[in-house]
């Protein structure tokens, strides 16, 4: 699940926390490195674990208001979201039931926003068709939490303001772990049962090795890239560049020189990406020409082995 994208933000996290403390530790930091790395894989368990509470809610307030049903003689309620096969599912993931019995946080915790939350899903469009629709099967069901959580669970300002309250490493998480949980949703099969298969924390050893091998080439390396930029920034106004902008290109200078399967463009375009949220307005067409040009010198210079696209 951990992949390229999420590693890059972390380490572009994780080197400007590294510069701004005091106390210099490369392998305190690299385990800093992981751990929120780690962080972003609970945030993926957590968010799938939400459906889950939502469905317990409405569970628990379906028995109200059939034990009224009963006494004052009304018809039954539907039970078709509450008993929502593939949240049932969800609930009896084994994978998931380890992650929640690891954790000290679980959405128990917070039971106003999950009333409020099935609120809003109960009064929305998606559930008033998915209840008045006559199909009655795995698919709908499964398709049915997808647009929940694509329309009221993936912009949410109040579970954004919790998820904040509960980790300082989940701020600039979730939009990445949404599309992971969404993939989820979508890969679930009813055959399956309670042994499907959520994400791995890592796809391959590869993606561990590239984490480690960018963040140390950024430090250990650090100086010399930042000599890369001044040599190849004479038409640039180096000396006026924001910090952060440094930060960034030394990243993308790591990355160009460290791995050689990475095309130079797709390391531009990534950190180029990561400025316009983590620097100034002005930030992104300044690193992508800054970038450009010291990839062209270092391939001309015999310091880059790689390919300029044309």
């Amino acid at each position: 699940m951990i992949n390229r994208e999420i590693i890059r933000i972390k380490t572009v996290q994780l080197t400007y926390a590294y510069y701004q403390n005091g106390n210099k530790n490369i392998d305190t930091a690299e385990k800093e490195l992981f751990f929120s790395l780690s962080k972003a894989y609970d945030l993926y368990n957590y968010l799938l674990a939400l459906i889950v509470a939502i469905t317990k809610e409405s569970q628990r307030r379906l028995e109200i208001v059939q034990a009224k049903a009963l006494r004052e003689g009304l018809a039954e309620p539907s039970s078709k979201f509450a008993y929502n096969r593939f949240a049932l599912q969800l609930e009896s993931n084994k994978q998931l039931q380890e992650f929640t019995e690891t954790q000290k946080r679980h959405w128990s915790d917070t039971p106003e926003f999950v009333g409020r939350l099935f609120e809003q899903i109960e009064q929305s469009q998606i559930y008033k068709d998915y209840m008045d629709s006559p199909d009655d099967d795995y698919a709908t069901d499964r398709e049915l939490w997808r647009k929940i959580y694509r329309t009221l669970i993936q912009d949410n300002s109040d579970l954004d303001a919790i998820l904040e309250e509960q980790s300082l490493y989940w701020n600039d998480d979730k939009d990445v772990i949404d599309t992971f949980v969404l993939k989820t949703i979508k890969r679930f099969e009813e055959k399956n049962g309670a042994k499907q298969e959520l994400l791995p924390e890592y796809a391959s050893d590869e993606e561990r090795d590239y984490a480690r091998k960018l963040f140390r080439a950024t430090i250990l390396n650090g100086e010399e890239y930042q000599h890369f930029m001044s040599e190849a920034s004479r038409n640039w106004d180096f000396s006026r560049l924001a910090y952060m902008d440094v930060i960034i290109m030394q990243i993308a200078i790591a990355e160009m020189v460290t791995f050689p399967s990475i095309p130079i463009a797709v390391t531009i375009n990534e950190y180029v990406e990561l400025s316009k949220y983590y620097s100034t307005p002005r930030s992104a067409a300044y690193i992508n020409g800054m970038l450009d040009a010291i990839a062209h010198h270092l391939v001309n210079t015999g310091r880059l082995f790689k390919t300029l696209e044309k």
